[in-house]
């Protein structure tokens, strides 16, 4: 059953629905939708369960947060748009596209991770399953320390610990759920049916969604475009919004024609 999930909407355009990932909210493209807004038309909403969207009624998959994609669009009468996620938000845009191709136009891939080998998929498991163990707020340290390049943690305290707060903020069941979902899902057996025209970005040092998948990831589609950001981890729109919006802006436009 689709969530009716809080969404947002600002500018005018060629819509383009943007995709938040794990623990976060709608606010985290704030910066992106500022730069793109003149020319899109951007909806960014908080999947189910994060922010003010609904709590979903007991567990959920990929296939539910697809749902709640359809059932935004619908709402809107959006007939076709450009879509966009990070991190698993990456994950359900292929994903939706694959269910509902005719409803778009491009998709951005960012900072997401497929063709994980048993080493990848079993260090995402740990993660997860240290914080079954140990509690989400125990292992919060070791996440951020993924997301974020020492320099900026060590430069703005007050982000990081902002971001820590949306964490724990989310209810555990769904963050570990949503966590679940991005640890187990593998997009490699039909990424290639995805034919939309694709953009494939990710930061150099994203341990979990590094180069080396992305480069996997570009080459599986049918069309695509890889960016590699210098330097960046994980979390590239609260870090660096500023480095990746001409890349973004770019390739929309040219699929906006």
């Amino acid at each position: 059953m689709a969530i009716d999930c809080a969404h947002s909407v600002e500018g005018s355009g060629p819509a383009l629905f943007l995709i938040h990932g794990i623990g976060a909210r709608r606010a985290t493209f704030a910066g992106l939708v500022e730069g793109l807004k003149d020319r899109f038309t951007c909806i960014s909403y908080d999947l189910r369960g994060h922010g003010e969207s609904p709590l979903p009624d007991g567990r959920f998959g990929l296939d539910d947060l697809v749902d709640d994609l359809e059932a935004l669009r619908s709402r809107l009468g959006i007939d076709r748009a450009h879509f966009a996620g990070h991190s698993l938000g990456g994950m359900i845009g292929p994903a939706y596209a694959r269910r509902h191709p005719d409803r778009v136009l491009s998709l951005g891939l960012w900072s997401t991770a497929a063709f994980r080998t048993q080493d990848d998929s079993a260090k995402v498991k740990a993660v997860v399953a240290a914080m079954r163990e140990k509690g989400i707020g125990q292992v919060l340290d070791t996440l951020t320390a993924r997301w974020f390049t020492d320099a900026f943690a060590a430069a703005h305290p007050e982000v990081i610990e902002r971001r820590k707060r949306q964490v724990m903020d989310t209810p555990p069941d769904v963050f570990l759920n949503v966590f679940d979902i991005y640890a187990e899902t593998e997009m490699a057996p039909w990424l290639h049916e995805v034919t939309a025209p694709c953009q494939v970005l990710t930061g150099e040092n994203d341990g979990g969604c590094n180069p080396r998948l992305n480069r996997l990831i570009a080459d599986a589609l049918p069309k695509s475009e890889l960016v590699i950001l210098d330097d960046l981890k994980h979390a590239i729109f609260i870090e660096a919004t500023d480095r990746v919006l001409p890349h973004v802006r770019d390739f929309l436009v040219r699929q906006a024609g």
